[in-house]
C-alpha cells in the first residue's frame, strides 16, 4: 500500500477491536471404522472428501481430500483440514467417502462409500472435540463409521508483547520536534496490508520510546511468521493531516530474536530517497523487548467440558398484536417463521452446538395464562412450571406455538423476572463447568427499566450473558442503553462489572431479496459475536483456568497407531 493512497483520517480514527481478526484456526482429523468393501480381491481404497457451505447460497464446496489410503476398511487419514472457526456461524461440513479405483480426479469415477454431516460447533462442542457419526447414504446398507476431531492450532493462541524506541526521526514540524507515532500493517495473501496495530503519539521528540503494546500474533501475521510486517513512521498533526516520516519492513521471525543488532531498523521515506543522491534515512527504529504469552482461549474450556446453557425468554405482551392477524409479529403463517421464530432459530442452532444434553428452558413473559387469567412474567411455555425445559431447539419452536394458541397477549413488558430466573441458576455454578446464555426476543417497549438494570447488574459478576433481540418497527432506545458498549450501565450507582448484554435490531439484518437463511445466519453472527470474549473475561477474573481435556479415545482392539 502506498503511503500517498493512504487516507490519514483512517489511520487517525482507526480501531484495533473492530478490525477483523481471523478466527482461530482448528485443524480437522478424520478416521473411519468398518467401510464398505467394494473391491473384489482387496478392501477398499478409501480417500475423504470435505465438502464447506456458503453462508447466503448454501452451496456445498469442496474444501479439500485427504490422501488415498490403499486397501483398509479401517483408514486413520494423516492429511488434515485446515478450517477458520468462528463461534458465532453455524459452519456446516459434509464429508463424503469413496474406493478411489483409478488415477481419475473425477469423484464420479469412483465408488461411493457413504457420508455424514457436522457443523464445526459440533465437532468442538463434543467431549475432547471429537465427534463419531454413522455414515449413511446407500440405502439398505450399514456404511460404517466417520470420527472427526478438531485441534486449535497453538500459533492462533499465542500473543506477543513488543516495545520500540525511535533514534533521530525526521523534524516535520516547523517550530517544535515531531510528535512521532508508528502504524503497524499484516500483509494479506492478495499482496494488500491491513493495519493491525497504531502506537500511541509521542509529543515533542525525535527520539520516541513507545509503550510496550500486546497484539495476538494472528493479527499480526496471520500465524505465518515470514509474512511481511510493514511499519510506518508518522508525524502526528492536530487535523489529521498526518506528515509521512518513512517506513520498514520485518517480519515475526525477524523480531523474535529480540533486541539485537538485527532489530534496529532504517526508517527510509522513498521520495526523500529518490530526491537526494546523498539520503541514508530518516533514523532508526529499534526493537527494545519482545516476549510471547500463551492465552487460553474459548475453545480450550469448551474441550475441558465446560457447558453452554442456553434460556429462550419470549416477549407475549398484547403490543405484539393478536397472533391470529397477518400484522401481528406472532402471527403463525404456514409458509415462513415469524421474526421470533427466526431469532430463536438463528441463535438456537448455533448455541444447540455446545450443550451435551440439549435440553434448554423456555420461558414466556408478559401474558395472562389459562385457566384463572393470571398475568405471569416467566412461565413456562411447555406449560410445565416444574420442567419447563423443550428438547432441542426444535422443541422450543413446538413449545412456542403451543403456548401461542392457550395464553392472552397482555402486559405489561416486564424483563427483569426472566433474567433472575436465570441469574437464580448462574450464581449456583461458580466453578466455570457452566456457562450461561438467556436470549430475550422482545418488541421492545419495556415498563419495569429500573429493576431490569439492578438484575443485569447483579448478574454482570455471574457466569452468563444476556442476548436481546429486538423484532417489529418500536423505537429500541431502552434496549440500547441496556447494551453497555457505549455507557457502562449502572443501579443505583452502582457499575455492572463486565458488559453482559448485547442487543440488536431484527430489521437490520432482514435481507431486503428475502433469502431469510441469510438474514438469520447475519442475525446470529452479530448477536453471538461477544460471547466469547464475554465468556472469557468472567474466566478470567475469577481465575478459572480451563480443565484438562479427556485423553484421546482409542477404539477398543484397534492398535494404537503412531503419529507420522
Amino acid at each position: 500500500m502506498n503511503n500517498s493512497f493512504l487516507n490519514m483520517a483512517s489511520i487517525g480514527d482507526f480501531d484495533p477491536l473492530n478490525a477483523s481478526i481471523p478466527a482461530t484456526k482448528v485443524e480437522i482429523t478424520v478416521s473411519c471404522r468398518n467401510l464398505l468393501d467394494r473391491d473384489t480381491f482387496s478392501k477398499s481404497d478409501p480417500i475423504c472428501v470435505l465438502y464447506t457451505q456458503g453462508m447466503g447460497n448454501r452451496e456445498w464446496r469442496e474444501f479439500g481430500r485427504t490422501e488415498v489410503i490403499d486397501n483398509t476398511l479401517n483408514p486413520d487419514f494423516v492429511r488434515k483440514f485446515m478450517l477458520d472457526y468462528f463461534f458465532e456461524e453455524r459452519q456446516n461440513l459434509r464429508f463424503d467417502l469413496y474406493d478411489v479405483d483409478s488415477k481419475s480426479a473425477n469423484l464420479s469415477k469412483h465408488d461411493f462409500l457413504g457420508q455424514a454431516h457436522f457443523t464445526l460447533g459440533e465437532v468442538v462442542g463434543s467431549l475432547g472435540s471429537r465427534s463419531e457419526k454413522a455414515l449413511g447414504g446407500i440405502q439398505g446398507k450399514k456404511c460404517g463409521t466417520i470420527i472427526v476431531k478438531a485441534e486449535e492450532l497453538n500459533n492462533c493462541r499465542e500473543s506477543v508483547m513488543m516495545q520500540f524506541c525511535g533514534n533521530k526521526l525526521d523534524k516535520k514540524d516547523f517550530f517544535g520536534k515531531s510528535d512521532p507515532f508508528l502504524v503497524f500493517y499484516r500483509s494479506n495473501e492478495d499482496g494488500t496490508f491491513t493495519i493491525c496495530h497504531k502506537t500511541e503519539v509521542v509529543k515533542n521528540t525525535l527520539n520516541p520510546v513507545w509503550q510496550a503494546f500486546k497484539i495476538p500474533v494472528r493479527a499480526l501475521c496471520n500465524g505465518d511468521y515470514d509474512r511481511t510486517i510493514k511499519v510506518e513512521v508518522y508525524d502526528w498533526d492536530r487535523d489529521g493531516s498526518h506528515d509521512f516520516i518513512g517506513e520498514f519492513s520485518t517480519s515475526y521471525r525477524e523480531l523474535s530474536r529480540g533486541q539485537s543488532q538485527f532489530n534496529v531498523y532504517e526508517v527510509i521515506n522513498p521520495k526523500k530517497k529518490v530526491k537526494k543522491k546523498n539520503y541514508l534515512n530518516s533514523g532508526t527504529v529499534t526493537l527494545l523487548s519482545f516476549l510471547v504469552d500463551v492465552e487460553v482461549t474459548f475453545l480450550d474450556y469448551i474441550k475441558g467440558g465446560t457447558q453452554i446453557n442456553f434460556t429462550v425468554a419470549i416477549d407475549f405482551t398484547a403490543s405484539n398484536g393478536n397472533p391470529a392477524q397477518p400484522t401481528s409479529l406472532h402471527y403463525m403463517s404456514p409458509y415462513q417463521l415469524n421474526a421470533y421464530a427466526m431469532a430463536l432459530k438463528a441463535v438456537g442452532e448455533i448455541i444447540q452446538d455446545y450443550d451435551s444434553d440439549k435440553m434448554f428452558p423456555a420461558l414466556g413473559f408478559g401474558a395472562k395464562l389459562p385457566p384463572d387469567g393470571r398475568i405471569s412474567h416467566e412461565f413456562a411455555l411447555n406449560g410445565n412450571p416444574q420442567n419447563p425445559y423443550c428438547a432441542g431447539i426444535e422443541g422450543v419452536m413446538e413449545a412456542y406455538y403451543q403456548s401461542l394458541k392457550s395464553v392472552q397477549l397482555y402486559g405489561p413488558t416486564n424483563f427483569s423476572p426472566v433474567i433472575n430466573h436465570v441469574a437464580r441458576y448462574a450464581a449456583s455454578v461458580k466453578d466455570g463447568s457452566q456457562y450461561f446464555v438467556l436470549l430475550i426476543i422482545t418488541d421492545g417497549v419495556i415498563s419495569d427499566m429500573a429493576q431490569t438494570k439492578e438484575s443485569i447488574v447483579n448478574a454482570s459478576c455471574l457466569p452468563m450473558s444476556i442476548i436481546i433481540v429486538g423484532v417489529g418497527p418500536a423505537e429500541f432506545d431502552a434496549m440500547i442503553e441496556l447494551d453497555g458498549d457505549e455507557i457502562r450501565i449502572s443501579s443505583r450507582g452502582r457499575y455492572a462489572e463486565r458488559d453482559i448484554v448485547q442487543f440488536v435490531p431484527f430489521r437490520d439484518y432482514i435481507d431486503r431479496t428475502g433469502n431469510h437463511i441469510l438474514s438469520m445466519a447475519r442475525l446470529a453472527k452479530d448477536v453471538l459475536a461477544e460471547i466469547p470474549d464475554q465468556f472469557l473475561s468472567y474466566m478470567r477474573t475469577r481465575g478459572i483456568k480451563p480443565s484438562p481435556a479427556p485423553p484421546p479415545y482409542t477404539p477398543p482392539g484397534q492398535p494404537l497407531q503412531t503419529q507420522i
